[in-house]
């Protein structure tokens, strides 16, 4: 391929990822993101702070977005909190890849019997609801951010397990995997420098997705108690305290609810984005205009 016709098909490629519904998400994202890694600095209050005497405010230049039933400034306890949900959805991730990729990759590459066992432990967990399961543990090891954060992580790993398995079995009997163990490689070598590359844009898309997940658990967790403790700021916690007040104060149950519909949307519109991108079968045609143009052919019809 010459470098004109590598250049127009990377253009090409990036034109079909930069989408408007692309663009916004990844813009959205990068708001929160930031918002997220300098909270302490940009919060306006301190988010723990009570004041009786401001207790259920309207918004207002001193609370933009009011208070809460403890006279809290809600706009900052919006901010901070979303450190917290945001890391705290990165750490079950991380956990689920760190354990479920060499997981997939040693029950895929093997087989036999060693992947009849694995699979059917991954059976084991996926047969509970997993947030019931994640209960379970935090039920047995206490409350808390932390155990909340690992309890899910575990409760993910055998779907990214099941997901890189199933990419493994593909990849494991391609032409460059014989080469590979033709040349002596070992087997450790060819999963994780072979095999584990044409897998990754896979299992970061669905990474992408699965933070969203990640968010509603722990949101639904913090709800319910199980994840940070009062007075610590979570969208999670947040929800509950304004479901005491949502009549009387709507905004303090809206706000939260509101910022965890845009991230987990924002995290799937996004993710479909770099889906599409990476896939070459989802891209979109260019136009027969287009296309004479970009192979110089103008007797094509």
């Amino acid at each position: 391929m010459s470098l004109f016709h590598l250049r127009t098909s990377t253009k090409r490629k990036l034109k079909s990822f930069f989408t408007v519904p692309t663009i916004i998400s990844l813009t959205v994202l990068v708001v929160i993101v930031v918002t997220a890694v300098f909270a302490t600095q940009l919060a306006p209050h301190d988010p723990n702070a009570i004041d009786i005497t401001a207790m259920l405010e309207e918004p207002s230049s001193t609370h933009l977005l009011g208070t809460d039933k403890d006279g809290r400034d809600l706009l900052s306890r919006l901010i901070v909190g979303s450190r917290i949900t945001i890391i705290s959805a990165f750490g079950v991730v991380a956990i689920s890849a760190i354990i479920g990729i060499p997981y997939g990759l040693v029950s895929g590459y093997y087989g036999g019997l060693l992947d009849q066992i694995l699979m059917r432990i991954s059976d084991v967990i996926l047969s509970f609801p997993s947030l019931l399961l994640a209960f379970i543990f935090v039920a047995s090891f206490g409350r808390g951010i932390i155990n909340a954060v690992v309890a899910l992580g575990i409760v993910y790993v055998p779907m990214l397990a099941r997901l890189t398995r199933s990419l493994v079995l593909v990849e494991k009997n391609k032409v460059y995997v014989e080469a590979a163990h033709s040349i002596g490689y070992g087997d450790w070598r060819i999963m994780l420098v072979e095999i584990l590359p044409n897998c990754i844009s896979t299992l970061v898309v669905q990474m992408m997705l699965d933070i969203g997940y990640a968010i509603l658990d722990l949101s639904a967790m913090s709800f319910l108690g199980l994840g940070v403790q009062p007075p610590t700021a979570d969208w999670g916690a947040m929800l509950e305290d304004g479901r005491i007040v949502i009549t009387s104060a709507p905004l303090v149950a809206l706000a939260p609810g509101f910022m965890i519909i845009i991230t987990v949307v924002t995290l799937n519109i996004f993710g479909s984005g770099v889906q599409a991108y990476l896939d070459p079968t989802q891209r979109k045609l260019p136009s027969l205009r287009k296309f004479r143009r970009l192979v110089g052919a103008a007797n094509v019809r």
